[in-house]
């Protein structure tokens, strides 16, 4: 069939929208009338191959939308079901059958190979193959096509223009904190960075009684919208030492920190702000591949500390983000407060307005 797209065809080069023609989904995928998808920080890594996914190629991986056919194979879903599109995995390795689909032994070919498991791409400009299957979606477009395994049902009664981004970027931020860090009443939270992530962290952090959580971040609009969300403390890096600000709010130090940033300054500076027993989440994509910390081994002996790295928030998107959904109903999870709508065609302008912080999370609406 013919679709709409959003298609990246060089490095950094610009989102040109195009007519593309998608295969009928096969036995196992179903396809998916894309109503709203999230613009992603990771969508944008790999346009400008910083990860290098083969060009050309549509991306995008928060979608949500409406059934629209399904394979042979497909029990579970049928044409008018609401969807919120997860993360790819295999769900037949060790670790997804342990309940870590995040961390499949797959992850990296289903996620960013620009094709299905088999290598195959289920889009074409006619003349040539485009990239798809960009985390088993490709989102990018007013359609897609998914592996069933790995798509959420939802309420008729849900808005899908808001639910794509629960699909990877704010289950990011709130799996860290809750599944990751297992953040827990009365525990003090530093977060570094405040884009749709770590805002994301800020509510997760409050929703799980934490007494302290400070948002780090340059940028006055993000500290202020913080606070709205439940931080209780906001930080400018730029007005002095890290360490030195923390502690004047925190002399012990802090519980549990998690950075969003993956800038190694950021990340070696959160070091001296961590109490004993503290532990430090990574979940930001650093600038470059090769990126590396230092770490102060006989401070991190001395505070039986911890570091780990995240990946999508820890979390089982199919039981994950029916659990965000209910804590946004709760009115414990104002995700919403974080989202500016923009038609595809705007696509552009939404990646330059997320970057210049104009908005937190742009969402692309079909």
């Amino acid at each position: 069939m013919k679709i709409t797209a959003a298609v990246t065809r060089e490095p950094a080069g610009p989102f040109t929208i195009e007519e593309l023609i998608l295969e009928e989904p096969r036995a196992d995928e179903v396809r998916v009338k894309i109503v709203a998808t999230g613009l992603c920080h990771t969508d944008i890594v790999v346009r400008d191959q910083m990860i290098p996914t083969p060009l050309p190629l549509v991306l995008g991986h928060e979608g949500a939308g409406i059934i629209d056919a399904v394979g042979s194979d497909v029990k579970d879903f049928q044409p008018g079901d609401p969807v919120v599109l997860g993360f790819a995995s295999c769900r037949e390795c060790a670790q997804c059958h342990a309940g870590e689909p995040a961390y499949c032994e797959h992850f990296t070919p289903l996620n960013f190979g620009g094709a299905r498991a088999d290598g195959s791409k289920a889009l074409s400009d006619g003349k040539s193959p485009i990239g798809s299957h960009f985390f088993g979606q490709s989102s990018f477009a007013n359609y897609a096509l998914v592996a069933a395994k790995n798509v959420v049902k939802v309420s008729k009664s849900a808005n899908l223009e808001l639910l794509g981004p629960l699909g990877c970027g704010i289950m990011t931020g709130a799996g860290a904190v809750l599944n990751a860090l297992k953040v827990s009443g009365g525990e003090s939270v530093l977060i570094s960075g405040g884009g749709p992530v770590g805002l994301s962290a800020v509510m997760a952090a409050k929703a799980a009684g934490a007494s302290l959580i400070i948002l780090v971040d340059p940028i006055e609009s993000r500290r202020s919208l913080a606070i709205e969300l439940g931080a209780t403390h906001s930080i400018d890096p730029k007005a002095g030492a890290l360490s030195e600000q923390v502690r004047a709010i925190s002399p012990r130090g802090i519980d549990r920190a998690l950075d969003t940033s993956g800038a190694v300054p950021a990340i070696e500076a959160i070091f001296a702000c961590l109490a004993p027993r503290a532990k430090l989440a990574m979940v930001g994509v650093p600038k470059s591949l090769d990126a590396s910390i230092s770490v102060h081994i006989l401070t991190m002996l001395q505070l039986g500390a911890s570091i780990c790295g995240v990946t999508e928030g820890d979390a089982d998107p199919r039981t994950f983000v029916p659990e965000l959904i209910r804590m946004h109903e709760e009115g414990r999870f104002p995700f919403d407060k974080l989202i500016r709508i923009y038609p595809l065609e705007q696509i552009n302008q939404a990646v330059a307005d997320q970057h210049a912080g104009v908005c937190v999370k742009a969402v692309l609406r079909f």
